[in-house]
């Protein structure tokens, strides 16, 4: 028994295939009206014509709206990457997007973590409120993108709390680096409400390549303590294990 699918296909083109018979039919026999069969031939072409025409244009429609779809699907999958990697009020790269960054950059080179915490950011959302203060922590990543341009990959990892990746062998070029960033930010001009100098304190650790990002990170946060207890708005440095693990401040 012959299936649907089959028979749907044999019979396509079974009116084309019966006159294209007729005509070879006239074309063998003298005495036949091979004028009638190729008109018949000739009507069934251009009906073939006129469908394959059809059809391509619909081929046509549907390979473009594909291809819309599939630049839509594109920017669609760029926006959830971007929002999945990106702090929503900053830009920045959120904790997990820094933590990966700053993790590859561990596995192929040494590096410096750069930590830093707005000071008194509390007292900012306090006195000026919370529309105000975030005003602050847009402005402080504006400031550090523009201080440090495509060398660093800059972070926000908590609420008023941001990380730097600089990937260096030389702690004293960190060091250096971190001081460039507070003193940025100590002399930045906030929008109003902002009336007062925000500041910030800074931490600087780092470690040879190889290191865990756990380890660089403890020994960050350590010396952005450090810094806080030395009266803010200053930078310390945790050298990482291996070159003698001591706390100082900054030249």
């Amino acid at each position: 028994m012959q299936r649907p699918a089959a028979r749907a296909e044999a019979d396509l083109f079974a009116q084309e295939s019966a006159a294209l018979a007729q005509a070879r039919a006239a074309h063998d026999d003298a005495q036949a009206d091979t004028r009638a069969a190729l008109a018949t031939l000739i009507s069934h072409y251009e009906r073939l014509m006129r469908e394959s025409r059809r059809l391509i244009r619909r081929s046509d429609r549907a390979e473009l709206d594909m291809n819309q779809m599939n630049r839509q699907l594109h920017e669609l999958a760029q926006q959830l990457e971007y929002r999945a990697t990106h702090d929503t009020l900053t830009g920045a790269l959120n904790r997990g997007a820094i933590i990966d960054c700053a993790t590859r950059a561990l596995a192929q080179g040494d590096l410096a973590l750069i930590v830093l915490d707005i000071d008194h950011f509390k007292w900012v959302n306090d006195d000026f409120g919370h529309p105000a203060g975030d005003m602050v922590i847009q402005t402080v990543v504006a400031c550090l993108q523009q201080l440090l341009g495509s060398e660093a990959s800059i972070g926000r990892v908590g609420g008023e709390e941001f990380s730097v990746v600089w990937p260096t062998s030389e702690l004293s070029e960190a060091l250096s680096v971190a001081q460039r960033i507070c003193d940025a930010i100590a002399d930045q001009v906030f929008a109003a409400p902002i009336n007062r100098q925000i500041t910030a304190s800074v931490g600087v650790s780092w470690a040879a390549c190889g290191s865990s990002f756990e380890t660089i990170y403890s020994h960050a946060d350590e010396a952005l303590y450090a810094a806080k207890r030395a009266g803010r708005n200053c930078v310390r440095s945790h050298v990482g294990e291996g070159l003698n693990p001591l706390l100082f401040a900054a030249a």
